[in-house]
């Protein structure tokens, strides 16, 4: 969109709204996250460039009408527009039609490694379904352009851990408290069991893909109290700082700890840790199925392949172990995570050099 290099601040955020101030929406267009919806308007206003030292992501949000994929392509093959604008919000009970929809562009880095997380994160999700599991994962919409370019769907009625640090100013156990009440109020204890079903999901993928780079930035909670994780530019065998590998298998920082009661010994964690060990022995039986789907991008040059990473990955499932032994192995990955130092110092490191607050 643009291509001058702009320092971080406003410059960057003015350059963002003049380029998306000269883009006139065409009849007939969509998103290619969304190929479902036409777009109807672009909110002029929300150019926003993203947390970037030296590329530049810039997020916008669109006006856009669910019309389904052949009603779209109806409406383009009749070049009839003339029922785009109308504001029909759906039926009852569904969600609207017309909405805002906001997505990220990237220009300069590869998206098809967060693609592949993606497919495997749905996987998991369709797993977890099909066997009864009550955890949550929410896989969004990643699509590749160009050779790196590519496009992002924004996760729906979230933000990050990091605005959130921003705008309250208060650590993620108080930022509960304060928006659903105390401990003993539904409200609280529905947030706080929403968060423990998305917690043990995805710390199960987290651990099994060995996603990193799991700072404040990454970290999305929706309105519900679940948590999201965005941004997969390090899994499998890379990881930031040279490939350090220095955080640990699952990110469970203390704010997070005090949501789920606290202590280890606490209701709330024992059950997150049961959920923990359910998901891991529902997916472990569609190991080859996991395995190939990655084995399928083996030959992309992706940085996250760096020659074992089918070997590691097999190996995280404990193929040899019974469901007993693989139970108290999973047991150990979480009590080797619990309050690890390494994810405090890994915050403070992001804090230092990107100004995102832990």
């Amino acid at each position: 969109m643009f291509h001058r290099p702009y320092p971080k601040g406003p410059e960057r955020k003015q350059a963002c709204l003049e380029a998306l101030s000269k883009i006139q929406v065409q009849e007939g267009v969509y998103l290619p996250s969304n190929p479902e919806a036409l777009v109807l308007d672009i909110d002029y206003n929300s150019g926003t460039p993203m947390q970037s030292a030296a590329k530049a992501p810039f997020l916008a949000r669109f006006k856009v009408k669910h019309c389904g994929i052949q009603e779209l392509e109806n409406i383009n093959a009749s070049k009839d527009f003339s029922s785009s604008d109308s504001e029909d919000e759906g039926e009852k009970g569904k969600p609207p039609k017309v909405y805002w929809q906001a997505a990220i562009f990237k220009v300069g880095d590869d998206v098809r490694q967060d693609m592949l997380a993606l497919q495997v994160i749905s996987l998991f999700k369709n797993i977890f379904e099909q066997v009864g599991l009550d955890v949550y994962l929410k896989p969004y919409r990643v699509v590749a352009t160009a050779p790196g370019n590519g496009v992002i769907e924004c996760v729906p009625d979230s933000k990050s851990r990091d605005q959130l640090g921003r705008q309250t100013e208060v650590d993620l156990y108080e930022y509960y408290l304060k928006t659903y009440g105390d401990e003993s109020s539904s409200a609280f204890q529905q947030a706080r069991a929403n968060f423990i079903k998305s917690m043990a999901a995805y710390s199960i993928v987290s651990f099994l893909l060995q996603i990193k780079d799991r700072h404040n930035g990454n970290l999305m909670l929706n309105r519900a109290g679940h948590i999201i994780h965005i941004d997969f530019g390090f899994m499998f065998e890379s990881s930031p700082g040279g490939n350090l590998g220095f955080e640990p298998d699952m990110k469970l920082s203390h704010e997070m700890v005090m949501i789920m009661g606290g202590t280890m010994e606490s209701p709330s964690f024992r059950w997150f840790m049961d959920l923990c060990v359910k998901a891991y022995l529902n997916v472990r039986p569609y190991q080859e199925a996991i395995v190939s789907l990655v084995a399928l991008m083996l030959d992309t040059g992706l940085p996250c392949f760096r020659g074992e990473t089918l070997k590691r990955l097999r190996a995280r499932f404990s193929p040899a172990q019974s469901e007993r032994e693989a139970a108290a192995y999973m047991v150990k990955v979480i009590r080797d995570s619990y309050l690890n130092y390494r994810t405090r110092v890994y915050d403070l490191i992001q804090l230092a050099q990107n100004q995102i607050p832990c």
